[in-house]
Order: C-alpha cells, then structure tokens, then sequence
C-alpha cells in the first residue's frame, strides 16, 4: 500500500480518552499478546521519569493496541530524553496498525476522528505513527509503503539516537547503536548519511540543532559526516523557508551556535539557505558567548547579530517570512543597538517604555549588548503616565486641531525631562 505524503502526514492524534475511559472498567479482551545514561535493569529502563509517564491513561492505549495483536511504542525525542535522565517532554508513539486500521480501532471505541485526527475530551495528546518504508523521495517528500518491519522504520530515521524504540515494559529497541552513540555525545546519520540527507535535506539542519543539543564539544564532527553535507548542501535550496527558520532559529541559540554557524558557513550550508556572504561571525560570537548560561535572546536577535542594518534584517524578514512580531524585535535590535553600545542612558530607554515602545524589545536590545543591570533595574520598574492628557488641556483653552497635538507633546517634553515628577499642576502652569 503507497501512499504520496509528506514526512509527518499520517500521524493520528490520540488523546488520553475520557469518555473510553470512563466507561470501561479497564480491562480489555486479549486476541494476542556507556557514559552516564540511566540504569537499565535487566535490559529494561526503569526510572522515576519513565515511570511517571506511564499514566493510566497512556497504559490504556496500549492495552488497546495489544489487545488487537499490535505494537505499541514511544519513539523519537522522548525515548532520547529518557536516556538521558530526562522528563520527556513530547510523546510519539509508533505502531505496525495501519491509519485506516487506528481509525477503524477508535471508532469502534466510540472515538470520534476527523482528518486522520482522534479528538476525545482529555486534553493530553499523544502522535500515534504508523511503521513506513520511504519508497520514493525527492529530497522534500516522501512516497511511503507502511510496514509492520520496526527495523526497516528505524532505518528511514535520521540519526541514530532518533532510531530507537522503547516498549511500555522499558525494553528498549536499539537496531544502530543509538543508545551507544548518545552515551558518548556522538552524532551519526542511520546507515549512510549521504542517502538520509538526500531522502529530506532538511536533515542537513536538524544535523546542526542536535549536535548543539546532545554533543558536548565544539568540534567532535565525523568527517565523513561533514563530506556528505558539503556535497549535498545545494539541496537545501528546495527546502521551504518556513522550515529553515523553524531548525535555524534553534541553532542560533542553543550550545556552540558561533561554531555551529561558522562551520554552515565553511562547508556551503549558509550560502544555499540565504544567508549573507559577509554575515558577521564576530558579534554572533560576542552575543552569543555574553548571553550563553545568562539567559536566552529572541531567536531573532542573534540573526540579526550576522546582519549589518536595519535594511538587512527587513530584507530577511522577508525572505525567511518572519512573524510581524519577530520582524519588528529584529529592526528595534538593529537600529538601536549601536547607540546601546555607546552608553545610551538608561533614562533614555525608560522614556522610551513611556512612548509606547514594547518592554521586551527594550530588555532584549539591553541584553543584546550585555548591560545586564541596566535590563534587570528596567524589567521591574513601573512605566509611568503623564498626568496631562488632551482633555487636561481642552479645558486650559488650547483649541482641538495640530495646536493641542502640539503642545500635548511639549507637555510630555517637560514632563520626562523631570524625570516624570512634574504634577499635572505644574505642567499646567507651564502653559500660561
């Protein structure tokens, strides 16, 4: 069975669902049946997170799937992050039952499913994949065959600490070494890289984000890793820019983003998703390693770190198709941060927040450029409000029209030039 989809099309959503639940007395009728990582007790992983997953309603659902003869099992990131020692934070499933076969097994369960999507009234949501083989790919897209094969599903995966399956009694499914691999902060493609970066090049970016995720050092790359991506790199340009922000805005500020960055740079990786030639490695550098173990800037704020103007950064907010919102941090950052720099009075800044500008443009910049006291005394301050308003000054006889526009703005003039202690009384009386 083929089937033209895109890489994450037929998933189903599952939600932990209530009504089954509520309904069911919980038991269903059987038709079959390194370096530091957590202990694995018999082979299997038992840890306090992974145990804390295990909710009775996520238990339910496999008993759902075994109770029909299928697999059930967590897959990607949160089999990752358990071996890590970590609380899981997303949870994939992946099961050798086909879309339609999920479908039918819901419905049959009194689970409503709308567009390859099960919505019930739980609010926890689960992404239920079926095993697939990429039969046909052209670097974006993939024609798959479903498939009951785990090892022929892992294979199709990136890399191999993304291969791995984890089974509801801890047993963990590891056909490539992800285990081994993760255990010692190593970054390889399953099987050859040169094949899986072809089959989607976006992998060429998600290469870079774990690497700044699970490796420890800068530069502990597999050569023949790096070969395959300098060779491929021009198939990034086939790649959606909505993608290439998604991936590039997490390597910016995660672990080793200059080198990471730099390295994008040498082997053609920036040149085929846009970048500027002549993007600017040094105030990347400087912000980042300013800013890294502090806290965490606006993705946005370290592009415009590679970029030289305010016409640069508008030019990207267009070709990257940035958020309004992101569009507008980005110009603010760029067009003040060399006024920020020269020493720009906090003052200047605070009257600044009482014009209207937005708080988190204002301590972004000031983080920016590392005046760390200057953002923390101005995060906590309260803006305050002019006592005049047009009202104020309809009623002291100035006429509507550009002559009380006018004088409003004198008014506020003097006002900040007191450093908002004028009265409305003496802002008045100025008038006169």
């Amino acid at each position: 069975m083929y089937c033209a989809v895109r890489r994450k099309l037929t998933r189903l959503r599952a939600s932990c669902f209530l009504n089954y639940l509520s309904s069911s007395s919980g038991s269903l009728s059987k038709k079959s049946s390194t370096n530091y990582l957590p202990t694995m007790s018999s082979g299997r992983l038992d840890t306090p997170q992974f145990k804390s997953l295990l909710t009775p309603d996520l238990l339910r659902i496999e008993e759902l799937f075994r109770s029909e003869g299928y697999s059930l099992r967590l897959v990607g990131g949160a089999v990752r992050d358990l071996l890590l020692g970590r609380n899981a934070k997303d949870i994939d499933l992946a099961t050798d039952c086909t879309p339609d076969g999920m479908i039918k097994l819901f419905e049959r369960e009194g689970i409503s499913s709308i567009d390859e999507r099960i919505h019930t009234d739980r609010s926890n949501d689960y992404e239920i994949t079926t095993l697939r083989i990429d039969h046909v790919t052209d670097g974006r897209h993939a024609l798959v065959q479903f498939t009951s094969d785990w090892v022929k599903d892992a294979e199709r995966r990136d890399l191999t600490i993304n291969s791995m399956s984890l089974g509801f009694d801890g047993k963990l499914y590891d056909y490539f070494d992800g285990q081994k691999h993760l255990a010692e902060r190593k970054l390889l493609f399953v099987g050859d890289a040169v094949s899986r970066i072809q089959e989607d090049y976006l992998r060429i970016l998600r290469y870079f984000r774990f690497y700044g995720r699970i490796c420890l050092l800068p530069n502990a790359h597999d050569p023949d890793t790096l070969t395959a991506i300098r060779d491929n790199a021009v198939g990034l340009t086939k790649i959606s820019v909505e993608r290439i922000w998604s991936e590039m805005s997490r390597i910016l500020v995660g672990n080793h983003s200059p080198h990471l960055v730099s390295l994008m740079y040498e082997l053609g990786v920036a040149a085929n998703i846009g970048l500027p030639d002549d993007g600017n490695l040094n105030e990347l550098t400087k912000v980042w390693e300013s800013m890294h173990g502090r806290y965490q800037l606006e993705p946005v704020c370290l592009l415009v770190s590679l970029l030289k103007s305010g016409e640069e950064v508008e030019r990207f907010s267009r070709q990257w198709k940035l958020s309004n919102l992101e569009r507008k941090l980005g110009m603010f950052v760029s067009n003040e941060r060399e006024a920020c720099y020269q020493g720009a009075p906090l003052k200047y800044y605070k009257d600044q927040l009482v014009d209207g500008e937005f708080r988190n443009h204002v301590l972004e910049l000031l983080k920016y450029c590392s005046r760390f006291p200057d953002s923390t005394e101005l995060e906590g301050w309260t803006v305050p409000v002019c006592p005049v308003n047009g009202n104020d000054l309809k009623k002291a006889g100035i006429a509507s029209g550009q002559k009380l526009g006018e004088t409003l703005k004198d008014v506020r003039r003097k006002w900040k030039e007191s450093c908002y202690e004028s009265s409305k009384e003496d802002l008045l009386a100025t008038l006169k």
